[in-house]
């Protein structure tokens, strides 16, 4: 069949949204300075006219009872006013009777800027889960990579939102802050995730896809990268800090070497002995799909 969007490009999702309808509400990203994102560089910020959003969801009217999960793109629509968020959202549910999953990306600063009343009309209208990249949870590291955010902006940005009744995905960058910040990283990185108790968290390793001279010059400060085994060790003391209750826990992204899969915190000690096993034996850690073959 003829599709009948034309998205503009580059176009992102999270991998858990494949199977997803794909409507971008915003184009690029509200903030577009974070120093290892590349995402949305080569776009200007902009908000889509709501003709044209409304006119791409009822070209998928006639496969309206197969839609169960729309994903809202680019980067950050929630940085629009619940006005225009909430018009969008009722035109998808009028549209899509059988809808079950509306997500989108969000960061926590914008979280907290929504009132309780319009995080729970949002709510109410759908919007049930999203993907925020807190990337750390130490407020020096966030400064370093212009992220914007704080370790009290994110907890209180998630913490609103999972007041609502809204789930999160959030994700931890192994690696981000260098060697001269790994160890407040992954120390405050679990502290941000045992303050909010998200539904779901993960982690993958920095990737300097500019090259690794381009990152140091976005980073404010001085960046040494992390070699695998102190990636490993983040990773171990991360680990360590964690007291989650019922997350469930990824660390699957192409860009890890070790793999992880479970529910934090009752598979805690299995990642531990996972974890200590890579740093003994990095050799093994290399071969992702055979190395978690045997715990």
């Amino acid at each position: 069949m003829h599709f009948p969007i034309q998205y503009h490009e580059p176009l992102f999702r999270p991998p858990s949204e494949a199977r997803s309808l794909i409507f971008q509400i915003t184009l690029g990203c509200s903030w577009n300075k974070c120093s290892f994102c590349e995402m949305y560089t080569s776009k200007q910020f902009s908000a889509r006219k709501e003709e044209d959003i409304f006119n791409e969801i009822e070209a998928f009217a006639p496969y309206a009872s197969q839609i169960r999960r729309v994903f809202l793109a680019d980067g950050d629509p929630l940085v629009l006013s619940n006005r225009r968020l909430m018009r969008i959202l009722e035109k998808l549910n009028n549209t899509f009777p059988n809808l079950q999953r509306i997500s989108t990306y969000a960061s926590p600063i914008n979280l907290a800027k929504k009132s309780n009343e319009e995080l729970k009309d949002l709510f109410d209208a759908g919007l049930n889960l999203l993907y925020v990249g807190i990337e750390s949870g130490d407020s020096k590291v966030l400064e370093c990579i212009q992220k914007g955010e704080t370790f009290e902006s994110t907890i209180e940005g998630l913490n609103k939102s999972k007041a609502v009744g809204m789930n999160s995905s959030v994700m931890i960058i192994n690696g981000v802050g260098g060697v001269e910040l790994s160890k407040q990283h992954a120390i405050n990185s679990a502290k941000v995730l045992n303050e909010t108790q998200p539904k779901y968290a993960s982690t993958l390793v920095l990737t300097t896809h500019k090259g690794l001279d381009h990152y140091k010059d976005r980073f404010l400060g001085n960046f040494e990268q992390l070699n695998q085994l102190q990636l490993f060790s983040e990773l171990k003391l991360f680990m360590e800090g964690l007291e989650l209750k019922e997350t469930i826990f990824r660390s699957d992204h192409a860009s890890n070497n070790l793999v992880l899969k479970g529910v934090l915190g009752k598979d805690k000690q299995l990642f531990l002995n996972q974890i200590q096993q890579a740093i003994d034996h990095p050799e093994l850690a290399n071969l992702r799909s055979d190395f978690t073959r045997g715990f």
